[in-house]
């Protein structure tokens, strides 16, 4: 039984550094067929973090209700990652995902759907994101860095203040420096 719990300890260490270093991580495809434009040579240098949950009833996480809410609306992200760490691609990168809205980047660029890759993490006004969703959430990150050369990680709150507050119940601070330890 000990050697049981400690092995389970050492595979999910294992796991766990093999995502935040970036060597690791599932894509579940989900794309959809609205909420984006299609572009051949965009150049994205800015990932911008939401948060997002169904409020149309049901469950709160449900990935096909989320993306239900979003067609309703006609917007979208890159990605979405589940409370359970599942990162689901929504729109390919190359193409412009509406996710940013009326906003603008610390250069003063406001057409931030064009230059950026918006992730959504699945939490609500009173959850705060799971640790699986920060080790996804870290490890799509340094995938996107492999691909994109990104001078921005912000907050959809830090690109449009006056109308955002997400991602919400999420310490910022500790995922920053996460992330830079992960480099």
């Amino acid at each position: 039984m000990k050697h049981s719990v400690i092995f389970n300890i050492i595979l999910f260490i294992s796991f766990s550094h093999s995502l935040i270093a970036g060597d690791t991580l599932t894509i579940v495809d989900k794309r959809v067929n609205f909420g984006y434009a299609v572009s051949q040579n965009r150049k994205a240098d800015a990932v911008i973090v939401h948060s997002t949950f169904n409020n149309s009833g049901g469950d709160f996480y449900d990935i096909d209700l989320v993306l239900k809410q979003f067609s309703t609306y006609k917007v979208s992200a890159h990605y979405v990652i589940g409370r359970d760490g599942i990162v689901y691609r929504v729109v390919d990168e190359q193409n412009v995902s509406y996710h940013a809205g009326k906003s603008s980047l610390p250069d003063g660029r406001t057409d931030v759907n064009s230059c950026s890759i918006g992730i959504e993490i699945m939490t609500s006004y009173k959850e705060s994101p799971t640790e699986k969703q920060v080790i996804a959430l870290i490890a799509l990150i340094n995938s996107i860095k492999k691909r994109h050369t990104i001078n921005y990680v912000l907050r959809h709150s830090d690109i449009a203040p006056v109308r955002k507050t997400d991602p919400w119940n999420m310490d910022w601070k500790a995922f920053q420096q996460k992330l830079a330890e992960s480099k």
